[in-house]
């Protein structure tokens, strides 16, 4: 009887990453569903072959408890899925530098501390699969979203250089790009504004008006949680997929367009001359 391969999931709590565990266990996966807070997995924890346990991205000996955690029960991690982050947004002007060290704390240094603690049992083996969740905003920008894009911009150039790096060891990388999936992430987003900087303002009713558009649009969960999941059994050298048509639609005009009609594209959408 073949041994059931094991996949250890951060930010697993709900969402994406709650999506994620259920369709591995269902597909008969060992499921390490990791959270800050662990009372908050107690669906998962009620499921068979499924270890509900604490890990905060930005705590290491979180980090290695929770991988300690896994080898423990199940004998190793054979694929590890970056899911845990959050988003910054608003004005730069009024975002306090603490938000923004700890938004690149979360999405960015905490993604490679996780990495980095399940490459020794990946290259002992010989093989392994790590899915970085980024989003369609590393490869697309609007208004009012440095803090956020940077970090997915960071998680797409970290996951190509490690796609070289770990190939050596037989691991393979995948970058899931979702586009607005209907989660809890804009309740747990922060905003920054500042309504005495009139000058913005205009901007910013565009903006938020545009992103309550796309949030009412957005896809399930579950169609995340797919991708997520087909990335990880596939064997090729594909690095990058996309997750919702939305991001499928984003990423082709982008492809398909130099700088100058990208950001024209985007100033139209903001009603920007």
């Amino acid at each position: 009887m073949t041994k059931a391969k094991t996949v250890l999931i951060t930010g697993a709590s709900v969402g994406i990453g709650k999506a994620t565990s259920e369709l591995f266990q269902q597909k008969g996966w060992n499921v390490v569903a990791t959270m800050r807070k662990p009372e908050a997995g107690s669906e998962l924890a009620a499921l068979d072959n499924v270890l509900v346990t604490k890990l905060d991205v930005t705590d290491e000996p979180s980090i290695e408890a929770a991988v300690k955690a896994a080898e423990k029960r199940f004998g190793g991690v054979d694929v590890l899925v970056n899911n845990a982050g959050y988003g910054v947004y608003g004005l730069l002007e009024a975002t306090p530098v603490e938000s923004i060290r700890k938004q690149f704390e979360t999405n960015v240094v905490g993604l490679l501390a996780m990495t980095k603690a399940v490459v020794p049992g990946m290259r002992k083996r010989g093989t392994g699969v790590i899915v970085n969740v980024s989003s369609i905003a590393g490869r697309v920008t609007f208004p009012f979203s440095a803090p956020y894009c940077g970090t997915k911009f960071a998680v797409e150039g970290i996951s190509e250089a490690l796609s070289h790096e770990l190939r050596e060891l037989g691991v393979r990388m995948k970058v899931v790009e979702p586009g607005v999936i209907k989660t809890n992430f804009a309740n747990a987003m922060e905003f920054h504004n500042d309504k005495s900087l009139g000058e913005y303002k205009r901007l910013m009713d565009q903006f938020t008006g545009l992103i309550g558009e796309m949030l009412a649009k957005g896809a399930e969960a579950s169609l995340a949680a797919e991708v997520i999941y087909g990335a990880a059994i596939d064997e090729s050298d594909q690095l990058r997929y996309t997750a919702g048509e939305d991001a499928t639609r984003m990423k082709a005009e982008r492809d398909c367009m130099d700088d100058a009609m990208y950001f024209a594209q985007v100033r139209s959408s903001m009603g920007q001359r």
